[in-house]
């Protein structure tokens, strides 16, 4: 081999090498860190009382409430003049 080639070869594969790993090492941590701040109770799933709060009939109504709001979606409103009434007119 050559000079020339072997200095190309070896620029290839300089470039190949991850020049990051301070920034690799730590990656995914904020989204953790704030996964955890929202966290209440991480330990819920294996709690196996059960969650007090709506009633059978109440619980059965607002899930059919919300599959219907799919079939027909709410109504929307036309809006208008945004950006208030325009000065000089």
């Amino acid at each position: 081999m050559n000079k020339i080639t072997l200095t190309l070869l070896l620029g290839l594969l300089a470039a190949c090498a991850s020049n990051t790993p301070n920034y690799d090492a730590k990656f995914g941590d904020a989204v953790r860190a704030a996964r955890q701040a929202q966290t209440l109770n991480p330990g819920a799933g294996s709690d196996s009382d059960p969650v007090m709060g709506l009633d059978a009939q109440a619980a059965v109504k607002a899930q059919e409430r919300y599959q219907e709001s799919f079939k027909t979606p709410p109504k929307t409103f036309d809006v208008t003049n945004i950006g208030g009434a325009m000065s000089g007119q």
